[in-house]
């Protein structure tokens, strides 16, 4: 517990600041989170980011995480993204070829899949933050509280197992739990914050988030399980990796911004 401890409060030491500040150096953040999340699942399927596909990849992710205030001013962006990634599997697939299949096909959409699930979840984390500080904070408030409501009622009253196959402790009963336990702070937010919102609007928009940030955990689980890893990571020693901590994230803010920012 004093590990776990420790390694929050050096990691919200940084995230928060940066955070709060925006700008430039948040940009700088969300590509370094970005970028170890994908060595985390690369890691996975035992590709190495320092190799031909583990570099074409995380540049892929780089362009997949470009603000739309730089694509303009960025003259090869003049291609859409999709055309980059696009280009990607063509020369994924080109190196199947030169490798003799030692990079195989299942290889290439392990990649290409990996690059924008990390990448289509941090980019919306910069645009979530371009829309407001405050979209940030409920977004990180209400995942938490979902998190932790979900593990304290999980455990207290938790008898029906919500998905035994790929997380074996989660229950039906946490995980209503963790949906109540993110009105609650929504509710706060329309009390105390400047969220542009009705308590019903949110409240709605609250579930959902709540909901599909669970089945991000899942989701998380389910590739950890597949290849028999029990954390992303170890960078932040007792929590695990990064891929750990944003898992339900990568899922909440593009929601967000699709539900209710767009």
């Amino acid at each position: 517990m004093k590990q776990r401890i420790i390694s929050a409060i050096i990691f919200g030491a940084i995230f928060l600041p940066l955070t709060i500040y925006g700008g430039f150096p948040f940009i700088i953040l969300a590509y370094l989170l970005a970028s170890i999340a994908l060595y985390e699942v690369l890691k996975m399927r035992k590709i190495k980011l320092y190799s031909l596909p583990g570099l074409l990849s995380l540049l892929l992710l780089w362009v997949m995480l470009l603000p739309k205030q730089f694509q303009n001013s960025f003259e090869p962006l003049s291609y859409s993204k999709i055309e980059f990634v696009l280009l990607a599997v063509l020369l994924f697939l080109t190196y199947t070829v030169t490798t003799k299949n030692q990079f195989n096909f299942d290889d290439v959409a392990f990649s290409i899949l990996a690059v924008l699930y990390i990448g289509i979840g941090f980019y919306f984390f910069i645009e979530t933050r371009e829309s407001g500080l405050v979209y940030i904070f409920y977004s990180l408030f209400i995942i938490w509280a979902t998190d932790s409501g979900a593990y304290f009622i999980g455990r207290a009253i938790g008898k029906n197992k919500l998905w035994p196959e790929i997380s074996p402790n989660k229950t039906i009963e946490g995980s209503i739990g963790g949906v109540v336990c993110a009105l609650i702070v929504a509710a706060l937010f329309i009390l105390f914050s400047d969220i542009n919102a009705s308590f019903l609007q949110l409240s709605i928009i609250t579930i959902v988030l709540s909901i599909f940030g669970q089945i991000g955990d899942l989701v998380e689980s389910a590739l950890k399980r597949h290849y028999d890893v029990k954390d992303s990571g170890n960078i932040m020693p007792g929590h695990g990796g990064i891929l750990d901590r944003f898992d339900s994230l990568l899922f909440v803010w593009p929601l967000l911004h699709f539900i209710y920012l767009m």
